[in-house]
């Protein structure tokens, strides 16, 4: 193996033989329109050399939420798509590859219609990196943190249609070295409206750290702009984690912490009553951990894990260690400050 990205689930491999191998030709995945005809080709279920036909029903499609998931926006296809797919190529008409087949969406455990593919011009822009001498993907940062999917209402409230609202800058980071606070909306980088989270977050990772850009915000509702310096994600990112407050010494080294990634404490009589649920309460999150990437956050409660409960750190810890890769870990979950809104259910396939 030459390298491998994470973000992606892309890896770069090298194979030694003596004889000349059989080669596809990429695509430009950026031509490929919705209602393209597109050819899927793999192994489901063992069953080598495969094909299946459909179209391509979405495109720039996310379905990781969370920092897990923003550099992961698929090619959507309805071509069937089942276990054993993944890794093999999405091919358009002119028999060049303008995807991977990544993922699919499902309640049955196979083919519903709902397949997503790694478009091949990311593809690309990774393998570039993974060959380079330092044999990984760099990305740049400004470290800062937002919330997608903000309601009408904060827009309207804080005056803004397009752009993205901070919502934790990160200290000694680039962004705040440039004078960003919570609470701005930024609206362009290098005079480029921005639409979005994602937009921003694509822009950005696609500069190289120690390069500039020009960000306009909005503040207070005036316009304003500085330079920000690029840093490096990776490096952003993992001073962040480092930045965040310690958990309790008792919670140091658990089993919740170890394999999950969550620091957890009991919570009180009054609090499991007005819940009508025991169950322990999130103090800590990883950046960049399992109970990160499925969304949880400090002050929600896990009731059960794996539809056994954790009433109790003892109990939250048990569960936790019988839990190997590979696993599939569902939590059960309530928001104290919305107990109406009932518990939700999150989870995803331990790596």
């Amino acid at each position: 193996m030459i390298g491998s990205d994470k973000a992606t689930d892309l890896a770069v491999i090298k194979i030694e033989t003596s004889t000349p191998l059989p080669i596809v030709k990429l695509g430009n995945s950026d031509t490929a329109s919705v209602g393209d005809w597109v050819e899927a080709i793999g192994s489901p279920f063992a069953l080598a050399q495969t094909v299946t036909a459909g179209i391509i029903s979405a495109k720039n499609r996310t379905i990781d939420p969370g920092a897990g998931g923003q550099f992961q926006h698929f090619i959507q296809t309805d071509a069937a798509i089942n276990p054993g797919n993944s890794g093999g190529p999405l091919l358009n008409m002119n028999g060049e590859v303008i995807g991977v087949n990544t993922a699919i969406y499902t309640q049955s455990a196979g083919y519903q219609g709902i397949g997503f593919a790694m478009p091949s011009n990311t593809v690309v822009e990774v393998y570039n990196d993974l060959i380079s001498p330092n044999h990984k993907v760099t990305r740049g940062s400004i470290g800062i943190q937002f919330r997608e999917g903000l309601s009408g209402a904060v827009n309207r409230v804080y005056g803004f249609k397009n752009g993205v609202l901070v919502q934790e800058v990160q200290p000694g980071g680039p962004a705040e070295k440039a004078g960003l606070k919570p609470g701005d909306i930024i609206t362009s980088i290098d005079g480029r409206a921005i639409k979005d989270g994602n937009d921003l977050v694509n822009e950005i990772a696609s500069r190289r750290p120690g390069s500039t850009i020009r960000l306009g915000y909005l503040r207070d509702g005036k316009q304003a702009d500085t330079t920000v310096t690029i840093g490096d994600r990776e490096k952003v990112f993992a001073e962040l984690g480092n930045n965040q407050p310690e958990a309790n010494p008792e919670n140091q080294g658990d089993e919740g912490e170890t394999r999950l990634g969550v620091v957890v404490r009991e919570i009180s009589p009054a609090t499991a009553a007005k819940l009508h649920n025991p169950g322990v309460l999130i103090e800590s999150v990883r950046t960049g951990s399992f109970a990160d990437l499925q969304g949880l956050e400090p002050g929600l409660v896990i009731t059960r894990v794996n539809k056994q409960p954790t009433g109790t750190r003892e109990q939250f810890d048990a569960v936790a260690k019988k839990i190997k890769a590979g696993d599939d870990v569902v939590f059960e979950v309530l928001d104290p400050k919305h107990p109406d809104q009932g518990i939700n259910y999150v989870g995803g396939t331990l790596q």
